[in-house]
């Protein structure tokens, strides 16, 4: 089927949403017991964490982790944004730089400063979209970030996004004082859908979208580590404790061209296999055999392939052995867990 279909639905009486394009399952989100990330804590300083340069908080779900903190002291009440899930065993991380996010808009209480996406490059629309965030900021002392869903919307909702947004943020920042408590939710799929999936697409939000679509076979298929290639090649995707480890395969092509074609198409589809899988921390990848003379080009189109990629990804290079690391971001729990 071609083109783009954003399905709405449950997965075992889950809120999530699926992005299919061209018939293809490119990024699925559900919900979890887990704090989503956006959700915006008053906390309570609890203790100096010594070596890891931190500090350990109080919330309402338990204890949190605040990275290069200066002048807190214990018991004092802090504002903070939850960035990403934990580790098994560590504490949620956070970040007491609040951000208000929607779909075009983003405040930013302490970053001052009007600014439009860099990828909006016409000038007119740029010029056009700073009119409405002086307009509609005014006097604020906050900052505002125009996103570049910006650059096709009607005037009226992007201005209308900015009040939101400024509301929530002034709302917020104005209750620092108290116990610790959950000030905001964050968003979960379907507002996550509506707010970051703003290509053109088909919204599918009936009770069987997600079986008309496919999503269910495709959700069959990640529960297992294999993930299928063209021309009969494969890899394999096994999280461990330590880390993610990823192992290609070229099938049963024995061409001298096999190793380096399966390590191409494994680079392709790896930030997507990682994004539906949930998976994230360090990344190992053992590739199949190819000469060193043929890394460069694997290397540029495995950083062509994450920057696509909404996830924050840092590609670590080679090690010793022939491996290839990365780090990845934990912006999602993994699949396995929400589906167990």
């Amino acid at each position: 089927m071609k083109g783009t279909v954003i399905a709405l639905g449950t997965v075992k009486g889950r809120d999530a949403a699926a992005l299919i394009e061209d018939g293809r399952l490119t990024d699925l989100l559900i919900d979890s017991d887990r704090p989503r990330p956006g959700a915006i804590y008053r906390a309570r300083a609890d203790r100096p964490m010594k070596g890891q340069g931190g500090m350990s908080l109080q919330s309402p779900d338990g204890p949190v982790f605040l990275r290069q903190v200066k002048g807190l002291a214990p018991g004092e009440p802090i504002l903070v944004q939850v960035t990403g899930y934990a580790e098994p065993g560590k504490a949620v991380p956070v970040s007491s730089k609040l951000l208000f996010k929607s779909r075009y808009a983003i405040v930013t209480p302490e970053a001052p400063g009007l600014n439009v996406s860099r990828q909006i490059r016409d000038d007119d629309i740029r010029d056009n979209l700073l009119v409405i965030a002086h307009e509609e900021m005014g006097g604020s002392d906050m900052g505002l970030i125009l996103r570049s869903s910006c650059a096709e919307a009607d005037p009226d909702a992007i201005a209308e996004d900015i009040r939101a947004m400024v509301a929530l943020a002034e709302q917020v920042t104005a209750d620092r004082a108290g116990e610790p408590e959950k000030l905001t939710e964050g968003d979960g799929p379907h507002e996550l859908a509506w707010r970051d999936w703003v290509m053109e697409a088909t919204l599918a939000d009936t009770p069987d979208a997600f079986e008309a679509h496919g999503v269910l076979d495709a959700l069959d298929e990640l529960q297992t580590s294999l993930a299928k290639l063209t021309g009969g090649a494969s890899f394999y995707i096994e999280p461990t404790r330590a880390l993610v480890a990823v192992d290609v395969n070229t099938g049963g092509d024995t061409s001298p061209a096999a190793g380096l074609k399966a390590n191409l198409a494994a680079a392709k589809d790896l930030p997507r296999q990682l994004r539906l899988r949930g998976l994230g921390g360090q990344i190992t990848l053992d590739l199949a055999p190819m000469g060193k003379k043929d890394r460069r080009q694997f290397e540029t189109t495995l950083r062509a392939a994450f920057r696509q990629d909404a996830t924050e990804t840092a590609l670590a290079g080679w090690t010793p052995l022939g491996h290839f690391e990365l780090q990845r971001k934990r912006d999602r729990v993994p699949l396995s867990e929400v589906l167990s």
